[in-house]
């Protein structure tokens, strides 16, 4: 019987989309890992937009 026009077929979901999940947990990860870098940079450390100013500044205080 199909329900909406779609039958059930024995068709694997995971495995042909695996590629695809994996690269993109890759690109969020190097996006995140660029974007903290960015943020922590010298050029935005000590921007007063910054999120993270008081963080970074603190960090430096102890090195």
């Amino acid at each position: 019987m199909a329900f909406f026009g779609l039958r059930k077929w024995p068709v694997p979901v995971a495995g042909p989309l695996g590629p695809f999940l994996i690269a993109g947990a890759m690109t969020t990860y190097l996006v995140v890992k660029a974007q903290n870098s960015m943020v922590k940079s010298e050029q935005y450390a000590k921007d007063p937009k910054n999120p993270y100013a008081a963080e970074i500044a603190a960090s430096k205080a102890h090195h």
